[in-house]
């Protein structure tokens, strides 16, 4: 039964590194047939990717979805009032996140009654008294590479459609059309016909209650600079302390005051470190074991 009184989350489609126009279009096309028009493209090939005849003519009736597109230089401004990332990865990366179903990360995301029906290795664990996510971005890699493990690793699930591992390899298009068919799907069953794309972005701030992926990865950066001061983490070795940090940070689904809070903390150990006898950075001895 569709849940009363709650709004559903905003969804948004994250193109990484894009080379080729027409698959833009095709994107464009997959997302307007499942009623999603968020689009955001990250460092494309083409500067004028959105109106590139092959985009228009790919798109099919889809051009008010590449109109409203936008172009932006960093994932940080793609994700922002963006609170749950999936990544699409065929391939697990180690200290990532965990690799998921599409269809069954979904439903147990959004319907948490139901997650208990699916094997364990299918589910993520979902904490049933923690609010729904605000905003989900769907991300996509370079067509030839797929994404990058640092743009993994931020995110709270890779996804990995299960096609034959003989040739597992998708069309972008054909990749974000099928997950997008089952985000709708999932959508439907929690929130009705009404719901079943998602929210729309919001016409102007409001008062979030969870982190956006911008501020995590602020609060990352800052974390990272206070624990090389304090002699915790050696740049030049880190091993893997940050990516577990970064799974940390998401799963604790952090509100806003939480970020300050923590951002305070490091700012604290960076002033202890600064001002500890022969201060400054710290030497990191023997460097990060984790």
């Amino acid at each position: 039964m569709p849940a009363m009184f709650e709004s559903a989350p905003r969804t948004r489609f994250v193109l990484i590194e894009t080379s080729h126009a027409g698959n833009v279009g095709a994107v464009a096309r997959a997302m307007k047939v499942m009623g999603f028009d968020d689009l955001v493209l990250v460092r494309p090939r083409w500067a004028d990717v959105l109106t590139r005849p092959e985009a228009v003519e790919r798109a099919s009736g889809a051009g008010d979805v590449l109109a409203r597109a936008r172009a932006v230089a960093t994932l940080d401004e793609a994700l922002q009032g963006m609170t749950h990332l999936c990544a699409t990865a065929m391939t697990p990366r180690d200290f990532g996140p965990p690799t998921r179903a599409p269809r069954e990360h979904f439903d147990s995301l959004l319907n948490q009654e139901h997650a208990g029906q699916y094997p364990r290795r299918h589910t993520v664990d979902i904490d049933q008294n923690q609010p729904l996510p605000e905003g989900v971005a769907l991300l996509f890699g370079p067509e030839r590479y797929g994404m990058a493990n640092e743009d993994v690793y931020r995110c709270h699930v890779a996804l990995s459609i299960p096609a034959d591992p003989a040739y597992g390899s998708l069309n972008l298009a054909a990749a974000v059309q099928l997950i997008a068919y089952d985000w709708r799907q999932a959508l439907a069953q929690r929130f009705g016909a009404a719901g079943a794309a998602g929210a729309p972005a919001p016409a102007g701030p409001g008062e979030a209650t969870q982190a956006d992926a911008a501020q995590v990865a602020g609060l990352l950066t800052h974390w990272r600079q206070a624990l090389i001061e304090i002699g915790f983490l050696d740049p030049a070795a880190p091993k893997k302390l940050m990516p577990r940090l970064q799974q940390l940070f998401n799963r604790a689904q952090l509100a806003p005051e939480e970020v300050h809070i923590l951002r305070g903390i490091a700012r604290a150990m960076q002033q202890a470190a600064r001002h500890a006898p022969g201060g400054g950075a710290g030497t990191a001895a023997g460097g990060d074991k984790r």
